[in-house]
Parts: C-alpha cells; sequence; structure tokens
C-alpha cells in the first residue's frame, strides 16, 4: 500500500509513515519474543498440567500487558513528536456545537456535467469504496472550477477545505523541503486523479503546491 501510494502520488503519501512503520515492526519483534517464552513454558507439558497452569499463565499475561502499557505511552510521544502532520480531527459536540442532522450540499449542474464528474471520479481510488448512491451525493456537491495556466490550486502550508478531481489539462506537484529554498517537482497529475484529500482528513496545513500546467478544468469538493 505505502508503494503504491508513493508511486501514484508521491513522497507526500507516504511522509510520517515510515516512523510509525518502524515502530510497529519493533512491536511485532518484541511480542513475538514473548510468544517464543511462553511456548518454551509449555513445551513438554501435558493438557492436566496446562489447565491447572491457566492462573499463572492469566498472570503471565497480565505482567506482559502491564509492561506493554508502560512502554507504550512512550513510543507514541516519541512517534508523534516526530511527525510532521497533526492527528485526524473529530468533531466535538456541545453546548455551543449542537450536532445536527447532515444535508448533503448540491451545486445545480447539467445531466451531462454529471455524467463527467462521475466517469472522472470512478477512475480516482479515493472514491472507489462508494455506492453509486454515495458517488451521486459526491457528484451533486461537487463545483466546476477553471484555472488557467501558472494558476496555484493548492500552496504549502495554507489551511485546506477541499479537495479537487482533475477533469481537463494538467497539474504539477511541488514541495519545498526543509533546508531548500526552492521547491522540489514530485509529481504530474493527470485527468481523473484527485488530489488535496488530507485536507478533508488531518487537521493539518497543506503539504505540498500544486499549479496549472495550462489551461485546466477541475471539480470542488468541500469538506
Amino acid at each position: 500500500m505505502l508503494k503504491y501510494l508513493e508511486d501514484n502520488y508521491g513522497e507526500r503519501a507516504t511522509i510520517g509513515d515510515k516512523g510509525h512503520l518502524k515502530f510497529l515492526r519493533s512491536e511485532c519483534a518484541r511480542l513475538q519474543v514473548l510468544v517464543d517464552k511462553q511456548k518454551e513454558l509449555t513445551a513438554g507439558t501435558t493438557d492436566d498440567e496446562k489447565k491447572s497452569d491457566v492462573g499463572s499463565e492469566n498472570e503471565t499475561d497480565e505482567d506482559d500487558e502491564d509492561d506493554y502499557v508502560d512502554i507504550l505511552p512512550e513510543q507514541i510521544k516519541k512517534k508523534q513528536a516526530k511527525g510532521p502532520r497533526g492527528s485526524v480531527s473529530a468533531e466535538a459536540f456541545g453546548a455551543f456545537n449542537k450536532k445536527e442532522d447532515f444535508k448533503a450540499r448540491v451545486v445545480p449542474k447539467s445531466d451531462a456535467a454529471k455524467k463527467a464528474i462521475t466517469e472522472k471520479i470512478e477512475k480516482s481510488f479515493m472514491f472507489g469504496g462508494l455506492t453509486d448512491k454515495e458517488k451521486g451525493i459526491v457528484v451533486d456537491a461537487m463545483e466546476e472550477k477553471q484555472a488557467v495556466k501558472g494558476e496555484v490550486i493548492i500552496k504549502e502550508g495554507d489551511q485546506g477545505d477541499c479537495l479537487y478531481v482533475l477533469a481537463e489539462g494538467t497539474c504539477s506537484c511541488t514541495k519545498v523541503f526543509a533546508g531548500n529554498t526552492e521547491p522540489t517537482f514530485l509529481k504530474q497529475y493527470q485527468p481523473g486523479e484527485a488530489f488535496g484529500e488530507l485536507a478533508l482528513l488531518y487537521n493539518a496545513p497543506r503539504a505540498a503546491s500544486i499549479a496549472s500546467d495550462d489551461a485546466s478544468l477541475l471539480y470542488v469538493l468541500d469538506r
């Protein structure tokens, strides 16, 4: 999955994930050691002996779990300190923010425009898991945007609130990495591809800049 995202969406798709992957691998190795020790303790015992040791085995498991709980928060703190993104945001509801029934936005458009948008989002993996009804809601909510050559659609560091599906033209993605003053080219988007989705999922600024290479047509979905 990481390779697929990196190949199709550039380095921005896996920034922050490799540290998490390293942490998970170290946890797998640590847990495997515990499993091996448990196997050594039970090797050669009869079924009756195993049943009689149920209590002690549970105590061992609890001890192991306590060790894990002691270690995990510190590991998480280290991981969060290294990551470039904030955590996934969740809406907080209370006296000052009443939860209401969601009503999807509907932007009037022709049947031809709906058909064109549907064809484009069906090519995007972002919408691959939606039902036909859900895709219809997305299509109705999307708004058409025309971009001229050189127009900056997404600016690195800005707070984002929408994603884009490219219908016509191409767009280039660049990022200024730490220690550099000039942007590094990451990817060129082709018709049917989506970008800006991180703004819908994370409470974080835009990870890169995206500009139109020529006159482009995009469909916009707000948060």
